[in-house]
């Protein structure tokens, strides 16, 4: 079943595959300029082969977090891309995720006690992992960058600044964080912009070092957190953003989610919700990242978004894909994991290792080669609450102030580009 599979799929680039006990099968066609996509890989034998064949969005992980695939030849990232360039020859597999998704809609959202613990299967671990591949900020989702040679670092602030800047903030503002991570978004806004941050997350790691790094005199008494479900929070805010964390509300609460995004803004509110998306109607998991990496996760299509978000009766004021812009992240990522690769063995272990590795090349993979993108999707209440036009959203040199005929007041914009405005 897999060399079926495989003799489909590999039509550009090598692939040699080595099954004990004494079994060996090429494929594809060597590419002059890529010696790196001629790899060679070794299966512990014809029963793993099988699986992999029969479902490979679970078994291949599986196969490599076990050590039951090994790269021989090239690197794991190697491997990945190999079947990233081929995978328009994929043989339909996705018979099983058509299946679950037709009844995805029927079965019910995700309780407070189970979001708890599928935010806490991931996002509990050792904080000093992820010092250990994320930039200083610990900016834990797609970064922007503006040029192919940006640092991580710059990357991440011009992602901030970037979604402070469709946020349209004036000093003083209320704004609610929802899924605040370790607080980087939140502490960012009120340093640069002036306003006041809410933030709320369900993992108690999180929660710790948001709380820590919120005791800064610049911003103390002007953030805080909370270990609140998104459900939980009460009050208006004048905006409320959300970053990397609608991929974990579940297919069935998406209209909740929205609505509650609704219920929480003022008349004039403004959200600014940054999640990955996908095109398509049909999928939005994979077996082996909701098993391993993320439960209970999901990514939305557009068409599903636009869907929840019309029944809440909000208003979709702009919509950007990121295109490519989380596959240079996941790079970065995975390109410092690799490097520290011996200080994150002594943490957890090599089977964690390689499971992580698999997850950070699985992820570029769709986002390099796949159906995958960020969607950035703006929000209001009132058609007019923005400007007419996306000047506002564009890079400045200068702080700007919006014109209140406009509609939006006065307002500071730009963040860090433009912190001049508000010392």
């Amino acid at each position: 079943m897999l060399h079926t599979y495989l003799q489909t799929l590999i039509q550009q680039g090598t692939l040699t595959v080595r099954i004990n006990p004494n079994r060996t099968y090429h494929f594809g066609t060597p590419i002059p300029d890529r010696p790196d996509l001629d790899v060679a890989i070794w299966i512990n034998s014809p029963w793993t082969a099988f699986k992999i064949g029969l479902h490979p969005y679970l078994y291949f992980g599986e196969a490599v977090m076990d050590a039951d695939l090994i790269v021989e030849k090239g690197s794991l990232w190697n491997l990945m891309e190999l079947i990233g360039l081929n995978m328009r020859n994929a043989p339909d597999r996705g018979w099983l995720s058509r299946l679950l998704h037709s009844v995805k809609r029927f079965l019910p959202g995700h309780s407070l006690s189970a979001s708890r613990a599928n935010v806490a299967h991931h996002y509990d671990l050792s904080e000093k992992l992820y010092r250990l591949f994320l930039d200083e900020d610990m900016q834990y989702s797609c970064a922007y960058f503006q040029c192919p040679q940006a640092s991580l670092e710059d990357a991440q602030i011009a992602k901030k600044d970037h979604i402070a800047d469709k946020l349209y903030l004036s000093p003083g503002q209320s704004v609610l964080d929802i899924g605040c991570g370790w607080g980087g978004m939140a502490l960012h806004l009120a340093q640069q912009a002036g306003v006041n941050v809410t933030g709320v997350t369900l993992s108690t790691e999180q929660l710790a070092v948001a709380e820590r790094r919120a005791m800064a005199p610049s911003v103390n008494a002007r953030v805080r957190f909370e270990l609140c479900d998104y459900r939980e929070v009460r009050g208006l805010f004048d905006r409320i953003v959300s970053v990397g964390m609608f991929e974990h509300v579940g297919l069935a609460n998406f209209d909740g989610y929205f609505q509650t995004v609704a219920d929480r803004l003022k008349d004039d509110g403004v959200a600014l919700i940054h999640t990955i998306g996908r095109r398509g109607r049909v999928g939005g998991r994979s077996a082996w990242l909701n098993k391993y990496i993320f439960p209970g996760g999901y990514i939305p299509s557009l068409p599903e978004i636009t869907a929840a978000v019309e029944k809440s009766g909000l208003f979709i004021t702009d919509v950007e894909p990121l295109r490519l812009h989380y596959a240079e992240t996941l790079r970065h990522w995975r390109e410092r994991f690799q490097t520290h690769r011996a200080e994150i063995v002594v943490l957890y272990d090599e089977r964690f290792c390689r499971m992580w590795e698999f997850y950070l090349c699985y992820c570029e993979l769709g986002f390099r080669y796949g159906d995958l993108m960020v969607f950035q999707v703006q929000l209001a209440k009132r058609l007019d609450t923005l400007p007419i036009t996306r000047d506002y959203m564009m890079p400045r040199a200068s702080a700007r102030v919006a014109d209140p005929e406009e509609g939006g007041g006065e307002a500071f914009k730009g963040t860090a580009r433009s912190s001049h405005a508000i010392r």
